[in-house]
């Protein structure tokens, strides 16, 4: 699947935030601890979902439980 249909496309699953404690990146502005987020993609090591912007973000997933 193409990234430019990522937000048309139906969610694969629903993640919660876990923590915004991030050592180098600013995560606190677009994702907030306890919320649930659509998830629209996965990798190994990043999680792609529907961030507080209404846009597909990518973050690590030790944010998300």
């Amino acid at each position: 699947m193409s990234f430019l249909q990522w937000l048309d496309e139906p969610s694969l699953k629903t993640v919660t935030c876990t923590h915004t404690d991030a050592a180098k990146y600013l995560v606190s502005n677009m994702l907030t601890v306890g919320k649930s987020y659509e998830v629209k993609n996965e990798t190994e090591e990043f999680i792609f979902v529907v961030d507080n912007s209404g846009k597909v973000g990518g973050y690590y997933k030790t944010y998300f439980e």
